[in-house]
Parts: structure tokens; C-alpha cells; sequence
């Protein structure tokens, strides 16, 4: 799944729900936790099902973040699920048990509806979190991981600057890593949307370091995602020509050989054949 762009939208806002799916991010977050004030909690996940469908209407996968209380998660979550949702983006998570108690709660309801089970994102926002967060990725549930870059700031006593961020997104990228799940993130706080000059070359940078995506909180982000975490025409070039090499290498008996004045070997080729895969250009590599 093609994850580069994931905007949140307050669920309880109709003037953004309703233009969502109009925004081009491969995926939507309705949001039922912090851009939501707390009378509005309730109405928001009434009124899922009308959401989720609209949202979703133009191919974005559709996740709901929930509320971390207990007073609020569980019945966050079936709703979500009855909703049709893909799946949930769960906030504060410190603990694999904590996705267990909640996976156990979904598969009744998923039981209930035949449906697939849903898939979740992890943000990781505690220090303490962050030691324990390839626990977290190793759960069947999860999809992937982002660290919460302000609450995260918030425990720490510091500000989220990006000397600040920049251990702990990269500890909680490696342990998505490590599991084989998808990591999103900037090495820097998504709250300066409007530095677009900055967000372009945060998401170069990601990019470089194998996050696969970024969430963004205004729709002005969505593009300078899609294309920052996209391989470029130079990429993909540079990977056919070596794959057009790597074959007449192979006929020749030869496991490596030298492309362009460095060492081509195995893990060189994977990552050509990976960039043409994510640009929807994976037959060009034959």
C-alpha cells in the first residue's frame, strides 16, 4: 500500500470532511482525538459512516484516530470499524499489550460485520515509549509507526525542534524496520505546514532514510508529500540502467560488477527493482 501522504481532518468539521477526498493524499485521517473539542467527541463518531464514505470516496484509504482514554478508545474503535473504516491511526500507544486488549475488542466486531480485520498505525509520544516501540511494530495489527512529534516535545520538558526529534524518529523508524512495517514521519514537526520550501526538503530527507510516508495537518502538504517520498525520474533511470547491466552480468556469470564507477551487487539491485516497485514501474526492471 502506497502510503506517502496521510492528511488528518477533524471528523467533526463538515466544511473539511466534505472536501477531503478532493485533497489527493493516499490517505485520510479522521480525527476524533486532538483536533476535536471534547463536546463535539460524541458527534463525530456518530456520524462515521457518512464520513468514512466520503472521505474514501476517491480511492484514499480511510483511517480514524481515536481518543487514548479507555472511557473513549474501545467505543472509538468499533465505530470506526463499523464504519467501513480501513483501519486506526491509535494515539499514545506504550505497550503491545495495549493493541492486544484493543485487537481483541475489534475481532468481535469484525466478527459480527464479516469484515477484514482492521489495520493499525502506532504513535509512539512517550520517552518511555520509544525504548519499547519494536514491541509495538512486531503486533500482527500494526501497519506501521510514526513518533508524535508535539506530545513527544511535551513529555520530554522540550521543544520540538528537529535536533530534538531526530533520535527518537529514527529509534521508532528502525523498530518498524525491523518488523517489516511501513514508518512515517519527517525528522522535524509537521506543525510548520507552511514552510513548503522546508516540508519539500524534510521529505527528501525522510525519503533518503526509508520512511515510506509523512502525516501533514493542511491540505497544502499533501503534494509536497506525494512528491517528496515519490522516486524521481532521475531514480528510476538511474535503476533501469543498472538492471539493463545486472543482466548482461548475470549472463556473464558475474555476481558484481562496477556501474557507473561504484560496486553493484545484490543489495544495489534490490533497491533499483524497490524504487521502480514505488514508482508503478516494476516490469521496466526485466
Amino acid at each position: 500500500m502506497k502510503l506517502r501522504s496521510l492528511l488528518y481532518v477533524p471528523a467533526h468539521l463538515d466544511r473539511f470532511v466534505g472536501r477531503a477526498h478532493e485533497r489527493t493524499a493516499d490517505a485520510i485521517i479522521l480525527d476524533l482525538e486532538d483536533s476535536v473539542p471534547v463536546a463535539s467527541k460524541l458527534g463525530a463518531r456518530e456520524v462515521l459512516p457518512g464520513s468514512v464514505r466520503q472521505t474514501g470516496q476517491s480511492g484514499a484509504a480511510v483511517f480514524v484516530r481515536i481518543n487514548a482514554d479507555d472511557a473513549l478508545l474501545f467505543d472509538d474503535a468499533a465505530a470506526a470499524c463499523r464504519a467501513g473504516a480501513y483501519g486506526l491511526v491509535v494515539p499514545k500507544v506504550t505497550s503491545a499489550g495495549e493493541l492486544e486488549r484493543l485487537a481483541v475488542h475489534l475481532a468481535a466486531v469484525e466478527r459480527d460485520m464479516a469484515r477484514a480485520p482492521m489495520s493499525i498505525i502506532g504513535l509512539i509520544e512517550d520517552p518511555g515509549a520509544v525504548f519499547d516501540a519494536r514491541a509495538v511494530a512486531a503486533h500482527a495489527r500494526v501497519l506501521g509507526l510514526a513518533l508524535g512529534s508535539e506530545d513527544f516535545a511535551m513529555a520530554m520538558g522540550a521543544d520540538p525542534v528537529p535536533d530534538v526529534l531526530r533520535l527518537p524518529k529514527l529509534t521508532v523508524h528502525m523498530a518498524a524496520k525491523a518488523h517489516g512495517k511501513l514508518s512515517f514521519g519527517l525528522l522535524r514537526s509537521i506543525a510548520d505546514y507552511a514552510d513548503s520550501d522546508g516540508l519539500q526538503a524534510a521529505a527528501i530527507e525522510a525519503k533518503a532514510f526509508g520512511f515510506d510516508g509523512a502525516t501533514c495537518v493542511h491540505p497544502s502538504a499533501v503534494p509536497v508529500l506525494n512528491a517528496g517520498f515519490s522516486p524521481t525520474e532521475a531514480e528510476c533511470d538511474w535503476a533501469r540502467r543498472l538492471l539493463v547491466e545486472a543482466a548482461k552480468a548475470t549472463a556473464e556469470n558475474r555476481g558484481a560488477f562496477i556501474f557507473e564507477g561504484r560496486m553493484a551487487d545484490a543489495p544495489v539491485l534490490a533497491r533499483a527493482r524497490t524504487i521502480l516497485t514505488k514508482a508503478g514501474r516494476g516490469g521496466e526492471s526485466d
